[in-house]
């Protein structure tokens, strides 16, 4: 009886046709995910001056539709890793269509709240699966370059919904950014029943569907032929037992809460500026339209910052690239208080670099996160530690709320945004001494081989 290792399988072949869709699907899902998640901060404004309602009456808002994406982080994580990535992609992707698409019957801020609290559940289950069904047909020589690459759709997804947002609300009003914002991913949903593939290593760990790894192994490389004997193998940890618990088992403890560390502070930081932004510009007399615009460069700078950043993360001392690129990200977004009222050539560049370091780095320890941990428990590891991080995200909108409503001037703001990246600059620090202490050490332990 032949054994094909699929690791190697995967680690010996060129990127091909049928990995590149695959990436290309997953960041389409990241692209929609990036225009729903951000999509209430452009509209912000408008609803509150068509609803009459002050700054702080929107923080609910924001903090229904982050609790939401907390939430269905913490629950899709493990449900992928349980019932597979691809129908919880699909589901996830449905989801968040079905109700952003509800958002347009919202006529109260109880209904707003309601329907971006049932978003975000779509929106937090969607992001984890995709990174990890990235991570799992990209080779480990490149699989920062390529989980980062697919995840620019993120920004990329919230730079669009900048643009966009501007035109279609002065054109149609604020209604016409949720029906495009939920029309798109049904429409994907058609295209991912059809064509997203399952997880080769999951279905391996998983055993006894040797045929559609053969079937998937033959759409990445056609010439090869396993005859019905043939085993599939994966070299790595097999963790049995109730997820959540395995990421702090067998020396995962200091790195799981490293991480998650890194991702409460650096989404408080990203939602900190990203959803309060433009209304702060606003407030210093700066009109909507140009607020908007400038605001949208954050994560048109965070695009730019994940491609750069994928290749020294595959080819340098990873934690130390990000603990940098953090330090850099807190300098840029304090001095967005500095300069927002001097000029707007400058203001616009700094928010710019501002998003190319924050968002950069933050998805980088996505990309890290997801070659954590083993197959049976990387989406739960990825999950939860979106989820941590959507903690974060929620905490930063109420606190934001706060500040806005006691007169804070834009430097304050500013200020207090930047803490949070310095803290996750120190974590990722922390993990770059443990990680050279494991690297120095004699006995390497490869893992055991698991067979389908």
């Amino acid at each position: 009886m032949n054994t094909e290792n699929i690791q190697h399988f995967i680690e010996n072949r060129k990127l091909g046709r049928f990995q590149i869709q695959t990436f290309v699907l997953c960041g389409l899902i990241v692209l929609l995910d990036g225009f729903d998640t951000l999509a209430i901060g452009y509209v912000a404004p408008f609803i509150m001056k068509e609803w009459g309602v002050t700054k702080a009456a929107l923080g609910p808002v924001f903090a229904s539709g982050l609790l939401g994406l907390m939430i269905g982080a913490l629950i899709f994580g493990p449900a992928a890793d349980r019932f597979g990535r691809k129908p919880v992609l699909v589901a996830s992707t449905a989801m968040f269509g079905v109700f952003s698409l509800l958002t347009i019957m919202s006529s109260n801020l109880s209904m707003l709240i309601l329907f971006r609290f049932m978003t975000g559940l779509g929106l937090g289950g969607a992001m984890p699966n995709a990174i990890s069904l990235t991570s799992e047909y990209a080779p480990s020589r490149i699989r920062a370059t390529v989980v980062m690459t697919m995840f620019c759709g993120f920004s990329l997804g919230g730079a669009i919904g900048g643009v966009l947002a501007a035109h279609l609300i002065r054109e149609y009003g604020w209604h016409s950014v949720f029906i495009v914002g939920g029309t798109l991913p049904l429409l994907l949903v058609l295209w991912l029943t059809v064509s997203l593939p399952e997880s080769l290593r999951y279905l391996v760990v998983r055993g006894k569907r040797d045929g559609d790894v053969r079937a998937l192994l033959a759409r990445i490389d056609s010439s090869v032929r396993y005859d019905m004997d043939t085993r599939f193998a994966v070299h790595e940890e097999n963790p049995s037992g109730f997820p959540v618990a395995q990421l702090f088992k067998n020396g995962r403890a200091v790195m799981t809460l490293l991480l998650w560390v890194m991702f409460f502070m650096s989404l408080f930081e990203i939602f900190f500026i990203s959803n309060w932004m433009p209304t702060v510009f606003n407030g210093l007399g700066i009109p909507l339209e140009k607020s908007v615009l400038i605001t949208s460069l954050f994560p048109v700078g965070g695009t730019i910052g994940t491609l750069v950043l994928g290749r020294f993360i595959d080819t340098r001392r990873p934690y130390v690239i990000i603990a940098a690129v953090y330090v850099a990200a807190a300098v840029f977004v304090g001095a967005l208080g500095l300069i927002s009222q001097s000029s707007l050539p400058l203001l616009a560049a700094c928010s710019f670099a501002a998003g190319f370091c924050s968002v950069g780095a933050q998805v980088g320890t996505n990309a890290l996160a997801a070659m954590a941990y083993p197959t049976m428990i990387r989406s739960t590891g990825v999950g939860w530690a979106l989820g941590v991080g959507r903690v974060g995200s929620l905490v930063s909108s109420l606190i934001s709320g706060v500040l806005i409503s006691l007169n804070m001037n834009a430097f304050q703001i500013f200020l207090i945004g930047a803490i949070p990246i310095f803290i996750a600059a120190l974590a990722a620090a922390c993990l770059s001494a443990g990680e050279r202490r494991e690297s120095s050490r004699a006995v390497v332990n490869p893992g055991e081989e698991v067979q389908a």
